[in-house]
């Protein structure tokens, strides 16, 4: 029979005893709800990206305020943003420098002063509007708009949006992306945090002339009910020059697409997250669960080390049909500190999900290569002299079920023929592409190679007898017995991750072992996880999806829905 895919796209956390009075749908029902505040101040401050000419036609003709003050007039005018931010976007097409200011370094003292002052004095139904709008007036109820990094992206995509207060909207996505990432995310989220217990409305902002809002009181208690059970986030596709056929038909993609490429199943800082309110489904981002209960989701001793971070990330990479991704390394620790101001980088491992027969993956240095022999090797590639890959790195054979282990520094890719599920620390963006086999980007721009900043990284002494010893496929049996088998598989003692593969056809107890767990199942139908003290309903998991275990529920049962042998990779770290 045809395979059919049960991969849900769009999983949700359902919140509980909402009320369908207390969800407005379209700008008609929401201005109605807000006029509840005439007379008084409205303030609705903003995520960076939403389309605020959108929501403020809307209060303008629906709402009838006596007067609007917009925040974006407090800040410098764009020559000035984009001068000050200067040192942390530096000049490189991709790599900026993380800032960890706020967003009033970027506002102008003195225009603050005067619309704080005009929001005081003001008399009748005022709005201040946008993105840092509570910086300028506490009001009498607070609306956050708030939308999806995806859907910026593509708004960056498509020329529609530019940075903030940027005209930029024709520039280069790589260089907009750069602003956003390093810049103007960490500015809003940081600000964000400090309104969680405020917020009297959510508006979701993402779907075109079609906003939603909720109570603040819902919104907290979904986020609340998130880390109360297993959860997932909601995955996204995209297509590349390498992509592969795999993920079409199983996660449920439109068949006609050309290829994907790669997709974010299981990462909390960038996905989103759904929530059931009464029916109506709403979208925000996955962060907030992290930055309003990083304890509960994390662990104490994982918030210890990292903050309200999630610090593991499970994506796909699929290049069955397809081609080799880039041959690339992670920078080691102290390099991306000093580069990026990073606190950690981008350990990783590539999970074979899928093999087709031939696959391979690129992983170390062949014995006896001269270092300066493969720099100048690659740096002729950028002249269009094609880099002989095999001459200098090894390749190993893949098939389903293998895990490469690759810790920073490491030279590696995968090859044709594989559907790799890649665990590793959060940090995605800090790659140094070596080689890209000559391409062009979709876009039809060379894609950015990082030679000058790869070849300070690459472990030279990480070859072929190390590499087969220490990452190629390491297996430790834990527990074999008549129950299931508990197989370690990664990661490096050079990385922070645990990976444990656990094999059953019936049922097995799984504790949190001071860390959040992410897991996927990696075989087999469909799973449920069972409360260990009934403190949630069954969760279903079907193959290839990625969900997460808060470490507050400290022990779940996982359960083959159907008694057959299913296999289930569970990702820690390590504490």
């Amino acid at each position: 029979m045809e395979y059919q895919s049960k991969y849900n796209r769009f999983p949700t956390v359902t919140v509980p005893g909402a009320k369908k009075e207390n969800v407005w749908v379209g700008y008609q029902g929401i201005m109605e709800q807000l006029k509840k505040y005439t007379g008084k101040t409205i303030v609705i401050d903003c995520y960076p990206g939403v389309r605020d000419q959108e929501v403020l036609t809307a209060i303008k003709e629906l709402l009838h305020p006596d007067t609007v003050i917009e925040s974006i007039d407090a800040f410098y005018e764009e020559d000035e943003l984009t001068d000050r931010m200067k040192s942390h976007l530096t000049d490189d097409r991709v790599f900026g420098v993380m800032y960890y200011g706020k967003v009033s370094d970027f506002m102008n003292p003195e225009k603050t002063k005067d619309l704080r002052k005009k929001a005081e004095e003001s008399t009748g139904t005022t709005v201040v509007y946008g993105f840092g709008a509570s910086l300028l007036c506490k009001g009498d109820v607070l609306v956050y708009a708030d939308l999806a990094r995806w859907e910026i992206q593509l708004r960056y995509r498509s020329h529609e949006l530019g940075n903030y207060k940027c005209s930029n909207y024709e520039e280069d996505i790589l260089r907009k992306y750069k602003r956003a990432f390093f810049i103007e995310w960490r500015i809003a989220d940081k600000h964000k945090r400090t309104l969680y217990n405020d917020i009297d409305y959510l508006l979701d902002t993402n779907e075109k002339d079609h906003p939603k809002m909720i109570t603040g009181d819902d919104f907290r208690l979904g986020l609340k009910q998130a880390v109360s059970q297993p959860f997932r986030i909601v995955p996204y596709f995209d297509p590349g020059v390498w992509g592969g056929q795999w993920m079409k038909k199983y996660c449920n993609l439109d068949p006609s697409a050309k290829n994907y490429a790669w997709s974010f199943d299981g990462v909390p800082e960038e996905n989103s997250l759904l929530l059931d309110v009464a029916g109506t489904i709403v979208e925000i981002p996955s962060v907030n669960v992290i930055f309003t209960h990083p304890r509960e989701l994390l662990g104490e001793k994982v918030f210890a080390r990292f903050g309200a971070e999630f610090p593991i990330r499970f994506d796909f990479l699929d290049t069955i049909e397809g081609q080799a991704l880039s041959l690339q390394v992670h920078p080691n620790r102290d390099y991306i500190q000093q580069l990026c101001g990073m606190t950690y980088t981008q350990d990783e491992s590539y999970y074979i999900l899928e093999a087709k027969e031939g696959a391979s993956v690129y992983l170390g240095i062949k014995e006896g290569v001269n270092p300066e022999e493969m720099i100048d090797a690659l740096a002729d590639g950028q002249k269009g002299i094609p880099f002989d890959a095999e001459k200098f790195v090894n390749r190993w054979p893949a098939k389903k079920h293998d895990h490469f282990l690759i810790p920073a520094g490491t030279v590696h890719c995968s090859a044709p023929g594989c559907m790799v599920l890649e665990i590793s620390a959060t940090p995605y963006i800090f790659t140094f592409k070596l080689w890209d086999w000559g391409r062009v980007g979709l876009d039809g721009i060379p894609r950015p190679i990082h030679l000058e900043h790869g070849k300070h990284n690459i472990r030279f002494d990480r070859t072929t007898g190390w590499v087969k010893e220490n990452l190629v496929s390491p297996v430790t049996v834990l527990h074999d017995g008549d129950d299931y088998v508990c197989e370690k598989t990664g990661l490096h003692e050079y990385e922070f991750i645990e990976t444990r593969r656990y094999s059953f056809a019936d049922s097995v107890e799984i504790t949190t072992p001071g860390s959040v767990l992410m897991a996927n199942l990696v075989d087999g139908d469909e799973i449920l996880i069972e409360s260990a003290d009934d403190s949630f309903e069954p969760f279903e998991v079907h193959y290839a999806e990625t969900f997460i275990i808060p470490e507050q529920l400290k022990k779940v049962r996982f359960v083959s829905k159907n008694g057959s042998d299913v296999k289930v990779l569970v990702a820690n770290v390590r504490v």
